[in-house]
């Protein structure tokens, strides 16, 4: 019998975003994070089972080497004692850890989904989970990107990155949903 409860996977909040944004690098929804520590209180609150992704690079230049400031955890996602943490060193929560095999032996069938960014380990996560047979849930305004540059030397917008991904894995991997529609339907439980 599926756990009647979603697990909350809080994915790679951490300061090396920060240290980007600080950079010139510019981002969407700089609200996110308030969100996500929205997500968290409301899975706090209704004991539901959260588990925090925290990436780990492994190039020797990558901002979240363990050893530098950008690996560090927001203060506003930072996991409870007795929270699980997992850490990746790819762009899926899936891949290289146990995560998969902890929701199934929690009857875990719903995950819901943040974190950053939206187009990269948020994205890789999502669709895996969808692919696994979990009935994903993306949170559109509890996770953010960056512009980047195609390979044409096209700049595309955060906003435009962002929108085309919740675009992507709307219906086939996730159901794209907001901070007030989870909490909401934690309250009608």
């Amino acid at each position: 019998m599926p756990h009647p409860l979603p697990a909350l996977i809080v994915v790679d909040v951490q300061r090396a975003f920060d240290e980007w944004e600080a950079a010139g690098k510019r981002r969407n929804n700089p609200d996110a994070v308030a969100r996500i520590a929205d997500l968290l209180k409301a899975f706090r609150t209704g004991g539901a089972p959260i588990f925090h992704i925290r990436h780990e690079g492994t190039r020797p230049t990558s901002s979240f080497l363990p050893q530098n400031s950008g690996y560090a955890v927001k203060d506003e996602a930072r996991e409870q004692p007795g929270e699980t943490v997992i850490v990746k060193r790819v762009n899926s929560a899936f891949i290289g850890t146990d995560l998969e095999k902890r929701l199934r032996a929690g009857s875990i069938g719903t995950l819901v989904i943040c974190g950053a960014t939206t187009n990269h380990c948020v994205e890789t996560t999502t669709r895996m989970a969808g692919n696994l047979g979990f009935d994903a849930h993306l949170v559109r305004d509890a996770t953010w990107t960056f512009e980047r540059i195609g390979p044409d030397g096209d700049k595309h917008s955060a906003e435009e990155i962002h929108a085309m991904t919740l675009s992507n894995l709307n219906g086939e991997f996730a159901r794209i949903v907001t901070t007030d529609d989870v909490i909401a339907s934690f309250a009608a439980d």
